[in-house]
């Protein structure tokens, strides 16, 4: 299957002057598909996979820049060509700056030329990506790492602050971890810590966000969820870390459980800080009493000093 490539310009001419350039390639073959609109474009690059896009600067009323800021705001991944008619590069720099991968003057576009710019601006696009990848994910369990956690977290308290939403964290930390890598090697403990990945994101949203944020600790911000909600995952989520690590080592049976706490936004504060301290004061009570269980913070837990440290 040949790969989609967008083209979003409000001049039928334009497409078919672009489509022609294209059935001059000689190494690969594209699909090339137009959007005629602003509106159609966003929707299409926001809401579709695309190899790349093909962005024209004037698109009626509105143009192209405020498009492309539009749908990199809007979470868009896909590599942005700008097409220009001028031939400063004052456009196109400015493009470049707002989140383009590159620019293009129309008076120059010749089926070789295009072709070669395109598959080295896909290659430039997939080196990107997986560089991104790897600054964001943690590289066992390939969930997000603490970094991004943090980031991602600091946005979405603001986000619910600002629209009065609910957000709400579970800390999930693993019991007894360090006796199975004394027990079983290391090895075994990184089998483990993956195949808790694995059931973390099976149970929770597309929309949430898994992050291993320490050894054996991991953390889930659910969106638009409350504490009620975000406590019966939180409970689904140990039932299921307890099902999925009563497992066989080479005939020694391994046995391993979790511990949870939740809070949530606004109820147990209303900062990063506060959340974070409210969900671990929980992980801490779950701990206290006996473990393979999950606990919801208090409304008044955001206010006491930080907890002691516990012992998993």
């Amino acid at each position: 299957m040949s790969r989609r490539i967008l083209f979003i310009d409000d001049q039928r001419m334009e497409f078919a002057l672009l489509h022609k350039v294209f059935e001059g390639f000689s190494q690969e073959k594209f699909t090339l598909e137009w959007a005629q609109t602003y509106e159609e474009g966003l929707t299409l690059l926001t809401g579709s996979r695309y190899a790349a896009c093909l962005l024209d600067y004037n698109l009626g009323d509105q143009n192209g820049l405020s498009l492309l800021k539009a749908a990199i705001a809007g979470g868009c991944t896909t590599p942005i060509i700008f097409l220009t008619a001028e031939t400063s590069s004052d456009v196109g720099n400015t493009a470049m700056d707002a989140g383009a991968l590159d620019f293009w003057v129309k008076s120059e576009l010749r089926p070789e030329t295009v072709e070669r710019s395109l598959l080295f601006a896909l290659r430039l696009a997939q080196t990107m990506e997986e560089l991104r990848h790897r600054a964001t994910r943690d590289d066992l369990t390939q969930l997000l790492n603490r970094r991004e956690f943090d980031s991602i977290f600091k946005e979405e308290t603001q986000r619910a602050l600002q629209f009065g939403n609910s957000v709400s964290l579970v800390l999930i930390d693993l019991d007894f971890f360090k006796l199975v890598n004394d027990n079983f090697g290391h090895q075994v403990g990184d089998r483990v810590l993956r195949i808790v990945a694995d059931i973390l994101v099976h149970c929770v949203r597309a929309i949430d966000r898994v992050a291993r944020i320490g050894g054996e600790e991991f953390a889930i911000i659910l969106i638009d969820t409350d504490r009620l909600v975000a406590l019966e995952v939180a409970r689904r989520i140990i039932n299921a870390v307890q099902t999925g690590l009563d497992i066989s080592i080479e005939g020694r049976p391994l046995k391993g459980t979790a511990s949870g706490g939740v809070a949530s936004i606004p109820y147990h504060g209303n900062t990063v800080a506060s959340i974070m301290q409210a969900a671990d004061r929980a992980l801490y009570l779950s701990k206290n009493r006996g473990r393979n269980q999950a606990t919801l913070a208090l409304i008044q837990e955001a206010t006491r000093p930080p907890a002691p440290s516990r012992d998993r």
